[in-house]
C-alpha cells in the first residue's frame, strides 16, 4: 500500500507542474507603450501584454485598482472587428481600439464594470489598450492619434 501512494504522489509531482505550464492566464511581462496626440503631446504608459487567448480572456479581471499609468495591451494574430465585455471586471475602463497602423480608430470610455455588453471596434482593429476610466478623455487623447509600441508596429494588417 505504501509503495501505490509513493508512486501516485510522484505521478501528481510529475504532472501538476507541466499542467500549470500549459496555459498560463497571466499576462505577459510589462512593457513601455506611448499614445502621440494629434496636438504634439505624448504620454507614457506601462501595459501587460494580452497576448495569448487565456490571457486575453482574463484581461483586468479581478483587479480592485490599476495604477494611474499602467494598463494592458491586447495584440491580436489579425486585424478584424473586435468586441470587449466587462465581465468579472471590477473597475472602469477606456478601451482603446487601434488599426493595424498603430492609429486610434475609436475610445469606449468608462466601460461599466461587470456587464457582458459589447464594446465594439468602429472597422477592423489589431489591438486594444485598456486604461482606467476616464484617463482618455482628461488626456484628451482621441481618434487618430497614434499608439507607439514594438508589437503594434511590428504588425502588419
Amino acid at each position: 500500500m505504501k509503495t501505490l501512494l509513493a508512486a501516485f504522489a510522484l505521478v501528481l509531482l510529475t504532472i501538476g507542474p507541466a499542467r500549470a505550464q500549459e496555459a498560463p492566464a497571466a499576462p505577459s511581462k510589462d512593457s513601455d507603450l506611448t499614445i502621440e496626440t494629434a496636438a504634439g503631446k505624448s504620454f507614457h504608459f506601462t501595459v501587460e501584454l494580452a497576448l495569448t487567448p487565456a490571457q486575453q480572456e482574463r484581461g483586468l479581471m479581478f483587479r480592485e485598482k490599476m495604477a494611474p499609468d499602467a494598463g494592458m495591451l491586447f495584440v491580436f494574430d489579425r486585424s478584424e472587428p473586435q468586441a470587449f465585455w466587462m465581465k468579472n471586471t471590477l473597475i472602469p475602463l477606456d478601451m482603446i481600439f487601434i488599426r493595424a497602423d498603430g492609429t486610434i480608430a475609436n475610445i469606449v470610455e468608462k466601460a461599466a464594470p461587470q456587464t457582458l455588453d459589447p464594446r465594439t471596434s468602429e472597422g477592423p482593429a489589431k489591438a486594444v489598450l485598456e486604461l482606467n476610466g476616464g484617463i482618455a478623455r482628461f488626456l484628451d487623447i482621441k481618434p487618430g492619434d497614434r499608439v507607439v509600441h514594438p508589437l503594434i508596429a511590428a504588425t502588419k494588417s
